[in-house]
C-alpha cells in the first residue's frame, strides 16, 4: 500500500461550532482534539495538519464528573526556586473558564511545532457569543 502525501494547499478546512453546555470536560477535549488534528479525514497522516477550525462556546457551563471539581488542581511555576503555585478547578473557572478547555485539549495534541499550529485553529469563548459569524460555522454534536 502506498502512502498518500497531500499537498498542503489542497487541504480543505471547515469551521465547526460546539456548544459545551453540560458536557464532560475530558470527552469534550478528546473529541475536539480529534477534529483539530483531522483524524476523521480520509487523507489523514500524523505528520501533516489536516484538521478543521473549531469554535467552542459556553465554556462556563462545562462540568466534571465525580468529585474532580473539588480535587482537580492546575499547576504553574515561575521558574524560581519555590515558585510552584496551584490553582483549584473552581478558581480557574472563575478567572477564565476558556483556559480550562484549552489546557485539556492542549494535553491531547502533540508537543511540537505541528501541535502549536493545530492549537491556533481552536477558539474558545465563555459565553454563547463569538466573532466568527462570517465563517458560517457548522454545528457539530460531539
Amino acid at each position: 500500500m502506498k502512502t498518500i502525501v497531500v499537498d498542503t494547499k489542497s487541504i480543505k478546512r471547515d469551521w465547526y461550532l460546539v456548544d459545551a453546555t453540560d458536557m464532560a470536560l475530558g470527552r469534550l477535549a478528546s473529541n475536539a482534539a480529534g477534529v483539530l488534528i483531522g483524524k476523521g479525514k480520509v487523507a489523514y497522516s500524523p505528520n501533516q495538519d489536516h484538521g478543521d477550525n473549531l469554535i467552542i462556546v459556553n465554556a462556563d457551563k462545562v462540568k466534571l464528573t465525580g468529585t474532580k471539581s473539588e480535587s482537580k488542581e492546575y499547576f504553574r511555576h515561575s521558574r524560581y526556586p519555590g515558585g510552584g503555585k496551584f490553582r483549584s478547578f473552581k478558581e480557574q473557572m472563575e478567572l477564565d473558564s476558556s483556559q480550562v478547555i484549552i489546557h485539556a485539549i492542549k494535553g491531547m495534541v502533540s508537543k511540537n511545532a505541528l501541535g502549536r499550529s493545530i492549537m491556533k485553529k481552536l477558539h474558545v469563548y465563555p459565553t454563547e457569543s463569538h466573532p466568527h459569524v462570517a465563517q458560517q460555522p457548522k454545528k457539530l454534536e460531539l
